[in-house]
């Protein structure tokens, strides 16, 4: 019998957790031919959701859980709970019912035919607004322009990967971590299937439109250096519209000098410092992620946990 653990990042899931399990259960029912265990991950959650893993790890012998000291972000939580699997097959899914658990006949299907990964995207955003939607579309468009690791639009990190594939990713140490593109870096056949979004019924998501931009700006960050190199052709326009500015300027100097100067040192000034500013503000982003791995600091710090762990490279 094959082994399979589902590794599943928590915040504020007190809700919800109950009625996921519940269900993601009555699928595993369905699967005789493997056993699963849960590996839950409470990310510093501030309502009762460790206690509520606490009750359900006692009620059900395979559930397993790790509770951060603080909050250190969903990608921690999904490097912990991937640290600690030792399963034929491994899960990575969300605990909001958004990631619908019926979905595991077809994905481990494909593994089983040989892939090394089943992946899902979203055919369609329903019931997100126009303008989350729209910045998804900008984020996939922006991030396989400008990185050589593509991503399907729609891309979730609900997908199972082979043990191998797992062990691959957790080679990867670094602190601030863009799973999503971790896990095509790595390479290995992923097999891609669409789903239809599901909209959340208990509680309510934590994520919000700053927090999303943040997010878009390390994955840029993570895998791409075309905003760097964006910076030296910026310089290489500027030159030139100064240029050309300068030649624009000449005949005012001696028809309305006054005008001529105001017209060639206001457009320098302002073009000059909003570059200026978008310059610091690229480097800093670089810079800051250089900054905070050289501290190397430990990816999360687990407080509590009902499991061992089973790798030292976290």
């Amino acid at each position: 019998m094959k082994t399979v653990d589902l590794v599943v990042p928590c915040f504020n899931e007190e809700e919800v957790l109950p009625e996921f399990v519940r269900v993601t259960n009555e699928v595993i029912a369905t699967l005789p031919q493997y056993s699963f265990r849960y590996i839950l991950v409470n990310d510093g959650s501030r309502d009762n959701t460790l206690l509520t893993m606490i009750k359900l790890a006692q009620e059900f012998e395979n559930v397993k859980y790790i509770s951060f000291s603080r909050n250190f972000g969903k990608e921690a939580a999904m490097y912990a709970g991937l640290e600690h699997t030792t399963a034929d097959y491994v899960f990575v899914m969300d605990a909001d019912l958004q990631h619908p658990p019926a979905m595991f006949p077809d994905m481990l299907r494909e593994i089983e035919e040989g892939h090394d990964c089943c992946a899902l995207y979203r055919k369609e955003r329903k019931g997100e607004s126009v303008l989350r939607t729209g910045f998804s579309k900008l984020f996939f468009a922006l991030q396989n322009s400008m990185s050589s690791v593509k991503m399907p639009y729609g891309a979730v990190d609900y997908r199972v990967m082979s043990r191998q594939m797992v062990d691959a990713i957790l080679s990867m140490g670094e602190v601030q971590r863009f799973s999503k593109g971790i896990f095509c870096w790595v390479g290995f056949d992923t097999k891609w299937i669409p789903y239809q979004n599901v909209e959340r019924t208990i509680g309510k998501s934590s994520w919000s439109l700053w927090g999303l931009f943040r997010y878009a700006i390390d994955g840029i960050t993570a895998f791409s250096i075309t905003p760097l190199r964006f910076l030296f052709i910026v310089s290489v326009l500027m030159l030139l519209l100064s240029a050309v500015v300068g030649i624009v300027a000449i005949p005012f100097i001696f028809f309305a000098p006054h005008f001529a100067t105001f017209f060639a040192l206001s457009g320098s000034i302002l073009f000059a410092g909003g570059i200026l500013e978008l310059s610091l503000g690229i480097l800093g982003e670089y810079i800051g992620r250089v900054y905070v791995e050289t501290k190397q600091r430990p990816i999360y710090i687990a407080k509590v946990s009902n499991i061992k762990k089973v790798r030292n490279n976290g």
